[in-house]
């Protein structure tokens, strides 16, 4: 592939050249179909082609691009209406950016000088980006090693284990971050009752929570919030990936008393909350609330597991089934790049999750028939697999 030798070695790539997308389903150069179970790590939330969004962004270019926050713009202002509208109890204020990972870093400058502390801590297994600061906060040291020193006064608590993160806050933590369910680790769900005790201790010692929902926000779990499934609500909650359908977008939500703090100047983004992402974004949560997009997918993502179990009575090779929602982690026993590459010749674009697990991200449109299909696709080729197994074996 000629991207190659302008992109550098940067990603892990698949041989596929995607030329258009529709739904839960896209094309490649020669006009060969797929399912599409990767949603653009996430970011095809409301489907390709969303006709809401498509009308949205035509809408917006006939009128204006970008307006930079020093002005004001209507566009913008709905948008923040409408997500402080369906936003967790108390988050009544929001930072704009472009990503997750300048979400993040805009939640960890909000928390520091909110507090007036230093410390911070978040859980093995974490992924919070691969800016510095976004990286001091995730847990892999495969990404780390090569950029260190980091921030410091970054601590790692057990994910899931309240007497853990008790062991590592101190005096000085600012704040506790966390995924409700972990993605790149391999969909490690929070076990119940965990983010109750996070939010209690965080309470307790005068700690900012942060909840991290890049991945889990926004309908992905079959909840608006991942958060809701614990009922429980965090000080700051970062966003991106599908909040814009497809369009790059980030936003920090804050309680109000937070952002009070920040000074004018002191945080800022050319880019955020410009007019185009707003459209979209719009288009976006209107999708999402208003066409039933979540219910789908907590009814989709059911059926999906529900089969999954089933390949697992049948297939020795899957160890566990994890997830809510449309957000899926099928946990193997050996690696997974040649089921991988088995799917993309079936017709199904899957994501991997660290070397042994499936990563299951649909966009949330996704039917009954096509996830029939990624079934049988999965069990033929685990079957293969197994036969060729034994005759190595």
């Amino acid at each position: 592939m000629s991207e190659d030798q302008y992109m550098g070695n940067l990603y892990q790539r698949f041989p596929v050249t995607i030329e258009k997308g529709s739904g839960a389903h896209v094309w490649d150069a020669d006009g060969k179909e797929y399912i599409d179970c990767m949603g653009g790590y996430g970011v095809a939330l409301v489907g390709h082609q969303n006709q809401r969004v498509n009308d949205a962004i035509k809408g917006q270019i006939e009128k204006i691009i970008t307006v930079h926050s020093s002005l004001y713009n209507k566009t913008r202002e709905e948008f923040l209406k409408l997500l402080i509208e369906l936003a967790p109890k108390g988050l009544t204020q929001v930072h704009l950016n472009n990503s997750g990972a300048e979400a993040i870093e805009a939640a960890i400058k909000f928390a520091r000088k909110f507090t007036g502390k230093k410390g911070m801590v978040a859980m093995k297994g974490s992924y919070h980006g691969k800016s510095f600061g976004a990286l001091s906060l995730t847990f892999n040291p495969k990404y780390k090693k090569a950029f260190e020193p980091l921030l410091e006064k970054v601590s790692f608590a057990s994910f899931g284990d309240i007497e853990s993160l008790r062991s590592v806050v101190d005096d000085d933590t600012a704040f506790v971050i966390l995924e409700p369910i972990q993605g790149e680790s391999g969909i490690n769900v929070a076990p119940d009752g965990f983010l109750q005790e996070v939010r209690k201790l965080c309470d307790e010692k005068g700690i900012l929570l942060i909840f991290d929902e890049i991945q889990a926000g926004l309908g992905r779990t079959g909840r608006l919030w991942a958060c809701e499934h614990w009922n429980t609500s965090p000080d700051i909650l970062c966003l991106a990936k599908g909040i814009a359908g497809g369009v790059p977008m980030g936003a920090t939500l804050v309680k109000p008393d937070i952002l009070s703090v920040i000074s004018k100047g002191e945080h800022s983004s050319t880019f955020g909350g410009n007019p185009l992402s707003c459209a979209a974004g719009i288009a976006a949560l209107k999708a999402l609330t208003e066409d039933g997009l979540i219910e789908n997918s907590e009814k989709m993502g059911k059926i999906f597991r529900d089969g999954l179990e089933k390949l697992k009575e049948k297939h020795t090779m899957i160890r566990e089934i994890r997830g809510k929602g449309l957000m899926i982690g099928i946990e193997m026993k050996f690696e997974v790049k040649d089921i991988l590459m088995g799917l993309i010749d079936k017709g199904v674009l899957m994501l991997y999750s660290g070397r042994n697990i499936l990563r299951v991200l649909p966009p949330l449109i996704i039917s009954e028939e096509d996830i029939t299909k990624v079934l049988h696709a999965l069990d033929s080729i685990l079957t293969k697999e197994e036969q060729k197994r034994d005759v190595q074996g």
